[in-house]
């Protein structure tokens, strides 16, 4: 088992990380979405360890196979875990890949340590720059909406997260972009969490303001989100995020939903390897009759 120890605001307590690190070449580290785990990542790190790349994922606090403290779930403490793994490793010249909550994660990592050992960054389905509806973030997510979802996690938690997983995967009567069994294993993913950690991280993602986080980051970034994402929507999301950050590349796909690292995972990787490596994305390659946008208009694929 591999874990990495980081610090926990009770004296005496150690929070230990677990991870995953495969093949070799240029890191790539991924950060997990809510409510799931590290085990979420498995269509993308096994193609890209076939393409020559080191694949590293952890678990968040709470999650997986980490240590379950009870604090230690808002940002700054999340982004000094991400350092931790980083340091611990001894990585250089990293891709940093944030998907859904992870997203917040690399903005404020940058947004605190400046981005140290990072050398490009992909942000996926991320909920940056800020969710809440608030005086100065008018489009963003009315309060009730997070506060209803922490009602229905107190109230039957498995419940929730069945009914959550339908959305997050856009799936429905007549559509069935995942197969039973494949959401039901994320759904048991997600049950295995911390109950505090779900309900800690949600309220997290929901109140964080990433907008001075996001000025922070100086690398190269590839945007990415589905433009039928009810969970986090796009027009609070990835257009907000794309309209900060300098010379991003932001591709929309499609009709995608929240969870496209498994619905859209062919094109995901794809342009996760293009980007990486330098390479045209998907709508440099005239693929679907894509075109090329200026520098942070969306690129569509």
């Amino acid at each position: 088992m591999n874990y990495i120890t980081t610090k926990s605001s009770h004296p005496g307590e150690e929070v230990n990380l677990y991870y995953e690190d495969l093949g070799y070449g240029q890191p790539v580290v991924f950060i997990h979405g809510w409510p799931l785990s590290q085990e979420m990542w498995e269509y993308q790190v096994t193609p890209l360890v076939e393409q020559g790349l080191r694949c590293i994922t952890y678990d968040r606090r709470g999650f997986g196979k980490s240590s379950r403290p009870l604090s230690g779930y808002d940002y700054d403490t999340l982004a000094e875990d991400l350092k931790a793994v980083l340091e611990e490793l001894e990585l250089e010249d990293v891709i940093l890949v944030g998907f859904s909550m992870g997203g917040g994660e690399v903005a404020r990592y940058f947004g605190r340590f400046g981005g140290k050992r990072v050398s490009k960054v992909v942000l996926i389905s991320s909920v940056t720059p800020y969710m809440l509806k608030t005086e100065d973030n008018e489009d963003g997510v009315d309060s009730s909406v997070f506060a209803e979802m922490l009602s229905d996690m107190k109230n039957d938690r498995i419940a929730f997260l069945d009914s959550f997983g339908q959305q997050f995967f856009s799936v429905g009567f007549l559509t069935h972009p995942v197969s039973t069994p494949l959401l039901e294993y994320y759904r048991n993913l997600a049950s295995a969490a911390l109950p505090i950690a779900t309900q800690e991280c949600a309220k997290a993602f929901a109140q964080t303001d990433f907008r001075q986080d996001l000025l922070a980051i100086n690398v190269p970034t590839l945007i990415i989100h589905g433009d039928n994402d009810k969970t986090v929507p796009i027009e609070v999301s990835g257009n907000k995020t794309a309209g900060i950050i300098s010379g991003n590349k932001y591709v929309i796909y499609p009709g995608a939903p929240h969870g496209l690292f498994y619905t859209n995972k062919d094109e995901l990787n794809q342009d996760l390897l293009s980007f990486i490596n330098g390479e045209p994305l998907a709508e440099e390659r005239e693929i679907h009759g894509s075109v090329i946008l200026p520098t942070n208009q969306p690129l569509y694929v």
